[in-house]
């Protein structure tokens, strides 16, 4: 479904990501782990077209989409959900999902009552103003508005930074419960024993290089590579 070949992105004349590659087949959810400031976010965000890279292409759906825009990166089936979440706090929480709907290719799309399905707290908070929610009640609402987009792929940045264990494992089930209905998704995310719950394979990114990529499987019984690049 996506395949990063050999990717170079910079910050202005930082050089951040040096030949970078991935893949992700459909129905997989793959991680991005690492440090912070390693490199993940970039990724991300090189993928999505917020910094393009300057070398090497990004296919999608066998499509060369490197250095396309945002908003036709989302009207094409890619998902992004910032470390920063970005919800609208003046708004409710319907109305931040209601800015994001967008009408469904395929039947079976996302609805807000579908998407209260996965996050029933969200229903309950329906009437209340983004700003006033909770960090964890606010990043269902970032993940739950995305949906809204019916994205074929979702980049999920760092879901669980910030949040109390219990809140982590609410996250935990809702991002399986995503998969099982067909969601394919690339995670970025320094919790390695959150990750782990969830991903089936890896790439564990150093000084924006690929430096081990495996299944998770293989990472848990490489124990020099969990202690070099992850402090595990």
């Amino acid at each position: 479904m996506l395949e990063v070949k050999n990717i170079h992105t910079f910050y202005g004349s930082s050089h951040i990501l040096f030949g970078l590659s991935l893949t992700v087949k459909q129905g997989e959810i793959v991680g991005l782990l690492g440090r912070n400031g390693v490199g993940k976010t970039t990724t991300l965000r090189s993928i999505i077209g917020l910094n393009p890279p300057r070398d090497g292409t990004i296919e999608f759906n066998g499509e060369d989409i490197t250095g396309k825009t945002p908003y036709a990166l989302t009207s094409n089936g890619l998902g992004f959900v910032p470390e920063d979440r970005r919800i609208f706090p003046n708004l409710t929480v319907e109305e931040n999902l209601e800015v994001a709907r967008r009408r469904p290719k395929e039947e079976g799309g996302w609805t807000i009552e579908k998407v209260y399905g996965l996050f029933p707290k969200l229903k309950i908070l329906s009437s209340q103003k983004g700003g006033h929610l909770s960090g964890g009640e606010q990043q269902m609402l970032t993940i739950a508005r995305t949906l809204m987009l019916n994205p074929k792929l979702l980049l999920l940045d760092e879901p669980m930074e910030g949040l109390a264990p219990a809140v982590v494992s609410i996250i935990i089930k809702q991002i399986t419960d995503l998969k099982t209905q067909g969601v394919t998704i690339l995670l970025s995310e320094q919790n390695v024993k959150a990750a782990l719950k969830l991903i089936g394979r890896c790439y564990i990114i150093e000084k924006g290089t690929v430096k081990f990529e495996g299944t998770t499987e293989q990472l848990v019984q490489n124990k020099e590579v969990g202690r070099r690049y992850l402090g595990v």
